[in-house]
């Protein structure tokens, strides 16, 4: 590690003013911390949000339910608000990392960092959820931008992440052993207007699936997601799986998950 300095603010005023100035922010660390330690990141100043309590909780309002950014994992997974309203949100939560990741790591900084393999980004999107800011309101379909990279401007504070609640919806991951990351995961979540398929582990971020979310609004059933061909163009192929492989996953997931969300 090198000399920086460490903030840690009690208020969102305070973490925003330190943002602003070029804080590197600090949510769960299970990102920063291993770049710093391996030098991939070498920020001047640490801001530690852990103590900004307006930053977490879950709470309800309307027909979303609201997460506060450093709500952790292992709090969106135990939380009886969550898996009543949400359940297939609790349980994607319950199955990130091990424990330790799951007592530290939060939704914001998973949200915000963009992991292409992340489990987070795909519940944004499927669950078509508005992100909070310290300056606007984003939508699910304009926050992420790419390859770890988002819409959050420098100094901009990712805040909150307001889910809309489905009628029926469940995620289901191909977990790649060694990181526990998604090799493949699938969200699927069925509305009045029709049904929002999201794939992560894919390629260079979260997207969504316009074959399968056709063939489920018409016919919500295991059959109809087996009948989409799954193209392997722009997935990604590597040591782990090849981009057939990837693509071969996706339709199995997404039926899997469609049986797991009809119960």
């Amino acid at each position: 590690m090198y000399a920086f300095t460490f903030e840690r603010p009690t208020s969102l005023a305070d973490a925003s003013r330190l943002a602003g100035a070029g804080g590197k922010l600090l949510a769960g660390g299970q990102t920063l911390l291993a770049s710093m330690k391996l030098r991939l990141a070498s920020p001047e100043q640490v801001v530690d949000l852990g103590a900004v309590r307006e930053l977490a909780g879950i709470r309800r309002e309307g027909n979303a339910l609201v997460i506060g950014a450093m709500t952790r994992h292992a709090d969106v997974a135990s939380s009886a608000e969550v898996r009543s309203t949400i359940p297939a949100l609790a349980d994607l939560a319950a199955h990130i990392g091990d424990r330790q990741v799951r007592a530290l790591g939060t939704m914001g900084g998973s949200v915000a960092n963009n992991d292409p393999a992340a489990c987070y980004p795909s519940a944004v999107l499927a669950l078509d959820a508005t992100v909070h800011t310290t300056s606007r309101k984003i939508a699910p379909g304009d926050f992420f931008t790419g390859l770890f990279s988002t819409a959050l401007n420098d100094g901009e504070l990712l805040t909150a992440i307001a889910f809309q609640v489905p009628r029926r919806a469940a995620y289901i991951k191909f977990k790649q052993p060694a990181s526990r990351f998604a090799l493949i995961g699938v969200f699927v979540a069925q509305f009045d207007s029709g049904v929002r398929v999201a794939v992560t582990g894919g390629g260079n971020g979260v997207f969504r699936h316009q074959g399968l979310e056709q063939a489920l609004t018409r016919s919500f059933t295991p059959e109809a997601a087996a009948g989409v061909q799954v193209s392997s163009q722009d997935l990604s192929s590597d040591l782990h799986a090849s981009a057939a492989y990837r693509a071969n996953l996706i339709g199995v997931l997404a039926q899997r998950a469609v049986a797991k969300a009809l119960g």
